[in-house]
Order: C-alpha cells, then sequence, then structure tokens
C-alpha cells in the first residue's frame, strides 16, 4: 500500500512560528504606544481627579475641578470657543485648499511642476511657526499692509480694525499655516485618479460639473477626510495663534491648558487636557466613518 504523507503538520508547526514572528514585529509600536501614548493619557485623567487648593494639589480623589470645569463661564466659553473656531478654520482650510488641490492633482499633467507647485506649499515650513504667526501683525494691524492697500485702492476709507486682535485674525492665521494639510492628501488622491475615466465621461457627454460631482469628489473624499483629520488635530491643540494674533481675547482650550500649566493648577489643566482630548477623539472617529480609509488607501 502507499505511503500516506500528512501535508497538515508541518503548516501546523509553522503557523505558530509565524504568529510568534509576528507578534515580536509589532511589540516595538505597542511599546512605544503604552509608553508615550496610553500612560501618559491614563496619567492625566488620574491627576484629574485629584483635589486642587489655591496653593497646592494633592492626591485625594474628587470630582471637584471637574465639578469647577463644567460650572464655569471662563471653561465653557473656551470650549465653545475652540469648537466654533475649529469648524470655521476647517471650512476655510478646505475651501482654499480644494481648488489649490484640485488645480494641481488634476490639471497640471507634468509630474514635475506638480513637485515644483506642492513645495511651494510647503516653503512657510522652512521658517518657525511662531515667525509665521507673528509675521501676520504687520499684515493685519491698522497701519499693516492690508489696510494700506485698501486704503489706496480706495476700497475703504478708514482702517479696518477687526482685521488684527480679533477671531478673523485668528482664522486668517491658522488657515494659512495649515491649509499646506490639507492640499497634500487631496492633492495625492486626485493624482491617482485614472484620466481615462474622465476622459470615458466627457466623450458621453457629461460636463465639469457632472463630472466633479460623481467622479471627482466622490474618489478624492479619501484626501478631504485625511486633510480634515490633520486640520482638526492640530486647531483643536492650538494656543500659540490666537495668543499671538488676538492680543490673548481669545480663549481656546489649549491657551486654558497652558495658563493652568504655569499657575501650577495641575488637576484644573488635567480636566482640560482630558475634555480636549476627548473632542479630539470624536472628532477623529466621526471623520473616519465618513470613509474607510483602510479600504480607499
Amino acid at each position: 500500500m502507499p505511503h500516506l504523507v500528512d501535508d497538515t503538520a508541518p503548516a501546523a508547526v509553522t503557523l505558530p512560528k509565524a504568529r510568534a514572528g509576528n507578534l515580536w514585529l509589532v511589540a516595538p509600536g505597542v511599546l512605544w504606544m503604552t509608553l508615550f501614548l496610553v500612560l501618559p493619557i491614563a496619567m492625566m485623567v488620574y491627576v484629574s481627579f485629584w483635589t486642587q487648593t489655591t496653593f497646592k494639589i494633592e492626591p485625594t480623589l474628587t470630582l471637584q475641578s471637574w465639578i469647577t470645569f463644567f460650572s464655569s463661564d471662563t471653561y465653557l466659553g473656551a470650549l465653545w470657543t475652540t469648537i466654533r473656531i475649529w469648524l470655521i478654520v476647517l471650512a476655510t482650510t478646505l475651501l482654499v485648499g480644494y481648488p489649490a488641490a484640485l488645480f494641481v492633482g488634476l490639471f497640471v499633467k507634468n509630474k514635475t511642476l506638480q513637485t515644483v507647485l506642492l513645495v511651494l506649499c510647503v516653503i512657510p515650513f522652512w521658517t518657525s511657526f511662531l515667525i509665521r504667526v507673528l509675521a501676520w501683525r504687520p499684515m493685519l494691524g491698522k497701519e499693516g499692509a492690508i489696510n494700506l492697500i485698501l486704503m489706496k485702492l480706495g476700497v475703504v476709507s478708514q482702517p479696518i480694525e477687526v482685521l488684527l486682535f480679533s477671531d478673523l485674525s485668528v482664522i486668517i492665521g491658522m488657515t494659512q499655516i495649515y491649509c499646506v494639510f490639507m492640499v497634500g492628501p487631496i492633492a495625492f488622491m486626485l493624482g491617482r485618479i485614472d484620466p481615462s475615466i474622465i476622459e470615458a465621461a466627457q466623450d458621453l457627454g457629461a460636463g465639469f460639473w457632472r463630472i466633479f460631482r460623481t467622479i471627482i469628489l466622490p474618489l478624492s473624499m479619501p484626501g478631504v477626510v485625511v486633510g480634515a483629520i490633520f486640520v482638526s488635530v492640530m486647531v483643536l491643540g492650538e494656543f500659540a495663534t490666537s495668543a499671538a494674533l488676538s492680543g490673548r481675547k481669545v480663549n481656546l482650550l489649549g491657551n486654558i491648558i497652558v495658563t493652568q500649566v504655569g499657575s501650577l493648577k495641575w488637576a484644573f489643566a488635567a480636566v482640560a487636557g482630558v475634555v480636549l482630548t476627548i473632542l479630539m477623539g470624536a472628532v477623529v472617529a466621526v471623520l473616519l466613518r465618513v470613509v474607510d480609509l483602510r479600504k480607499e488607501l
């Protein structure tokens, strides 16, 4: 009789080894995330329940800091201001960034020129963040460049004061700073669109707006979501731009955290940090439900 060989035995032996090897590959990333993400967040949550007094903080657990946060007009006002500024900046970066990405990713056929245009978008990041923020002050001031140009053109008869030290100045600064994070992902996704699909739609008589609505926009949505996540995370955690361009008139949650840490009020700062982290997590979760990035990318 022929000798029967059990072909499943080597696979049964190899599979556990392969799984063990995969675990070793994942271990450094898990360790890094645990040490520098999970543990800091857990510590922040723990400190938020400490007892905070005027001059000291004690590791006695209490809800007083949370009650103070949600019963304070200052803290709640900073929370709503943060959400409002974030929504406006997200909308403005999309309105400014999408046409730029559409031009670079779809209408510019030369790859070298595409690269040059994207590099031009990144050039401002070759300078310090604070320099880019503070550079807006002489532009937006009462005697700044924008007001001088508008007055010389006869558009206005006197300087527009609302351009600086206001919500508008913060929105302008953040839009300019973070717009590139919207342009890059969208341009990348638009560059992946097969030109033959658009040509086929044109041959079938579809106009630009119908092609944009049915082909370009749906295929670029993963880039929009990625860009929105980048912009949202950075804007929600902002404090420097609002402090520099609003004259401390616009208080975001980030400004509250900096102020409380400077006053050694760790529990109040931790509460604001936890609220901000939950807000960021909720925003990212909602955006990820719009498009399945693992499938699209």
